[in-house]
């Protein structure tokens, strides 16, 4: 999976197209991510204690990683990445400006 935690990325499909965020968690096994404000969706969540109330829960669901594309930090585009050697080193490099990610 070429996203990491951490990588701001925009959204490129779907119905939060055109938004951008920090990926919070990746699904490597599923190809999902999950993006701060994006996806959200509302979670029933039972009382758990005698008294409190049940309330729904505003969360980021995961989506797939191939609806969203890194944006380089160097050129601040949506670029998608390639890899190259740098010593002993794999590296992710921007396409568009070659900078690494």
């Amino acid at each position: 999976m070429r996203i990491k935690k951490g990588d701001l990325v925009k959204k490129i499909a779907g119905k939060d197209k055109g938004k951008q965020g920090k990926v919070l968690r990746t699904v490597p096994s599923e190809g999902k991510i999950v993006v701060e404000k994006m996806n959200i969706v509302k979670k029933h969540q039972k009382a758990r204690r005698e008294g409190q109330r049940g309330q729904r829960v505003e969360i980021a669901a995961p989506f797939d990683a191939s609806n969203a594309m890194i944006i380089c930090p160097a050129c601040a585009k949506a670029t998608r990445v390639s890899y190259s050697k740098v010593g002993d080193k794999k590296v992710r490099l921007c396409k568009k400006c070659g900078k690494e990610l």
